[in-house]
C-alpha cells in the first residue's frame, strides 16, 4: 500500500497545504532531507505547495490563531482541509503532517485523517518556514514579516488582556511597594534624627512621630528663629499646645550646636522628600485598600486588606490562594523558618506560622464554640451566631487578654526590679517574704542555734541567740553586735518589773512545760534553751544589782 503525506502548515498570512514527493523514499533518507533544507532547489524537488487560503483579515488570523493554540479545530480550517485533501483509497493511504499533536488529535477525531507530527515531518516543516515566500509569488519576505509582527502582538495583547489574574498582579505589586516603602521611610527618619539633633537635640524627645517630626524640622529649620508667630503652625503639626510649649522652652535652652545655612537647606529638602514618601504612601494604602475590596471583599473583610493582599502576594494570586489547603495557608511567609524546623527540628511557635498568625487561643476557643453551635443547629434548631458577630467577639476578648498580658508582664518586671535594687542597697527586709518560710520548713534556724550555743559560752551571748532565732535573724551579722547591747538593756528594764511577779514567771515555765511536751523534741530543745538563757541571764543581772 503506497502513502501520500501531505504537510499543513500555518502562517500568519492563512494557511498552506504541501504534498511530499516520493514519501517512502524521503522517509527513509532522513539525512538527506536535513541536508537539502538549506538549498531551495533541492527542497522544491521534494516539496510542492498544493493549495493556499489567505485570513481575510486581522480578528480572523487572530480566531484562528487562538484556536490552533488551544488545540481546536477552527471551521475555516475543517473547509480548508476536506476541500483540498483528498480521500484516501484502498492502495492509498494519505497522511496528513501537523506541527502539534493536539491539533493533529482534534483533526484525526473530526475528520478521520491519519495525523503524524513526528520524523521526517518535523525537517520538513522547518524547509517550509524557511522557504515559505520563495512559494508564494504574491507574498514577499517583508510583507510576511509584517504579518508575523501584526500577528504576535495582537495575540499577545489578546493573552494580556484575557488574564486572569491581571487584577492580582496590581494588588502584588503595591503590597509590595507598600512594605519596601515602610522601610525607607523608616531608615530616612532615622537619618533625619540623627541629621537634625546635632543642631536641636531636645525635639527626638518631644516628638515621637517621624512623620510629624519631619514636619517640624522642615518648618523650624534654625531653632534660634523660632518666633512667636509660628506657634499656630507648630500646633496644627503637633495638635498638642503642651508639646508647643515644651518646644519653645527646648529652643531657648537647647544643647545643640549652631548649624549652617547649606546644611540647612540640605536637612529640610530631605525632610521634604521623607514628607512627600509618607504622604504617597497613605495614598498607596488607601489604593490597596480600594483594590481589595473590589477583588477580595471577603478576604479583606475577614483579615484584613494588607494581610489580605500579603497573602495572596505569597499564594501567587487569588485563584491559588483560593485552592490552598488550611495546613498550607498558615505558613504563608514563613517558608524559610518552616525550612530551617525540617532541618533542625528546633525553632518558636511563631516562626512555623505566617503573616496570618495569631498569638492568642480566644480565637480558636470562639471557633470551636461556634462549629459546636452549628452541630447543635441540627439537634435543636437553635440559630448559631453569625460568623461577623462571633469574630468582633473573639478579636475584642483578644485584645483584651493581650492588655492583661501586659499590665502582668509589667507588674513582674517592676517587683523583680525592686527586689534588685533592694539586695544592692543591702537591705535585710529584701527577700524575707520569699525565704522565710523555706527557713522554717528547712529547719536552718536551728542548726544555726546549735552552732551559736557551743561556740558561745557566755549567757549574755546565748540570751541574744535566743533573741535572734524567734526573729529568724532578720538581720545581717554585721548589725548583730549592736543588737546584743540593746537587748542588754531591754532585759535589764525586764529584770526590774519582774522582782515582784516571780510566780507569774514559773506559771508561765509551767504552761511552757507543756507545750514542749506536746511538739516535737526538736521544738522542745529549742524551748528548753531559750528558757536556760533567759534565766541565767536574770540570775547574772541580779548578782550585779547586790553588788552595786
Amino acid at each position: 500500500m503506497s502513502k501520500l503525506l501531505f504537510i499543513l502548515f500555518e502562517h500568519a498570512a492563512g494557511y498552506s497545504l504541501f504534498s511530499v514527493k516520493e514519501f517512502d523514499e524521503v522517509a527513509t533518507l532522513l539525512p538527506q532531507v536535513e541536508s537539502s533544507v538549506t538549498d531551495i532547489s533541492k527542497f522544491q524537488s521534494v516539496v510542492k505547495l498544493n493549495a493556499f487560503q489567505p485570513f481575510r483579515n486581522g480578528p480572523n488570523s487572530l480566531d484562528n490563531i487562538n484556536a490552533i493554540a488551544a488545540g481546536e479545530l477552527h471551521p475555516d480550517l475543517q473547509s480548508f482541509l476536506e476541500k483540498e485533501v483528498p480521500k484516501g483509497k484502498k492502495k492509498v493511504q494519505v497522511i496528513l503532517g501537523v506541527g502539534d499533536a493536539k491539533i493533529g488529535a482534534a483533526i484525526s477525531d473530526t475528520l478521520g485523517l491519519s495525523c503524524q507530527h513526528t520524523g521526517v515531518v518535523v525537517e520538513l516543516m522547518r524547509g517550509i518556514r524557511q522557504h515559505f515566500s520563495s512559494f508564494i509569488k504574491a507574498l514577499t519576505e517583508t510583507s510576511a514579516g509584517k504579518a508575523q509582527l501584526g500577528l504576535g502582538h495582537s495575540y499577545s495583547r489578546d493573552k494580556v488582556k484575557f488574564n486572569v489574574n491581571r487584577v492580582d498582579n496590581m494588588i502584588i505589586q503595591s503590597i509590595s511597594l507598600l512594605d519596601q516603602l515602610d522601610k525607607d521611610i523608616n531608615t530616612f527618619s532615622m537619618r533625619i534624627r540623627e541629621w537634625y539633633s546635632y543642631h536641636f537635640p531636645e525635639l527626638v524627645k518631644i516628638v515621637n512621630d517621624n512623620y510629624i517630626y519631619a514636619r517640624l524640622a522642615n518648618m523650624i529649620g534654625d531653632r534660634t528663629k523660632l518666633t512667636t508667630d509660628m506657634e499656630e503652625p507648630i500646633e496644627e503639626i503637633v495638635m498638642d499646645s503642651a508639646k508647643v510649649k515644651a518646644i519653645f522652652d527646648a529652643s531657648k535652652s537647647s544643647m545643640g550646636f549652631d548649624i549652617g545655612a547649606i546644611d540647612l537647606i540640605s536637612i529640610q529638602a530631605f525632610s521634604r522628600r521623607v514628607i512627600s514618601l509618607t504622604e504617597y504612601r497613605k495614598s498607596l494604602a488607601e489604593y490597596l485598600t480600594s483594590k481589595m475590596s473590589s477583588v477580595a471583599p471577603n478576604l479583606a473583610a475577614l483579615i484584613g486588606e494588607q494581610v489580605g493582599a500579603r497573602l495572596i502576594s505569597h499564594a501567587g494570586s487569588l485563584t491559588n490562594l483560593a485552592k490552598y489547603p488550611a495546613s498550607t495557608v498558615q505558613i504563608l511567609g514563613a517558608e524559610k523558618a518552616l525550612f530551617r524546623f525540617i532541618m533542625s527540628g528546633t525553632v518558636n511557635i511563631e516562626s512555623k506560622t505566617g503573616v496570618s498568625y495569631v498569638p492568642t487561643s480566644v480565637i480558636g476557643e470562639h471557633l470551636k464554640q461556634q462549629v459546636e453551635d452549628r452541630l447543635k443547629f441540627y439537634e435543636t434548631g437553635e440559630t448559631p451566631a453569625k460568623n461577623l458577630d462571633v469574630m468582633r467577639q473573639a478579636v475584642s476578648e483578644a485584645d483584651n487578654a493581650k492588655g492583661e498580658a501586659l499590665k502582668a508582664q509589667k507588674k513582674l518586671a517592676k517587683k523583680e526590679k525592686k527586689r534588685k535594687l533592694a539586695e544592692m542597697n543591702g537591705d535585710p527586709n529584701a527577700t524575707l517574704d520569699t525565704t522565710n518560710g523555706d527557713m522554717e520548713a528547712d529547719g536552718e534556724p536551728e542548726k544555726k542555734k546549735k552552732k551559736k550555743k557551743k561556740d558561745k559560752g557566755d549567757l549574755n551571748d546565748s540570751a541574744a541567740t535566743s533573741e535572734v532565732n524567734v526573729t529568724v535573724e532578720e538581720t545581717t551579722p554585721a548589725k548583730k553586735s549592736k543588737k546584743k547591747k540593746n537587748q542588754d538593756e531591754e532585759q535589764g528594764q525586764e529584770n526590774e518589773t519582774s522582782n515582784g511577779d516571780d510566780s507569774a514567771v514559773k506559771k508561765k515555765k509551767k504552761k511552757k512545760d507543756k507545750e514542749v511536751d506536746e511538739t516535737s523534741g526538736v521544738d522542745t530543745s529549742l524551748n528548753i534553751t531559750a528558757e536556760d538563757a533567759d534565766a541565767s541571764a536574770k540570775k547574772s543581772k541580779k548578782k550585779k544589782k547586790s553588788k552595786e
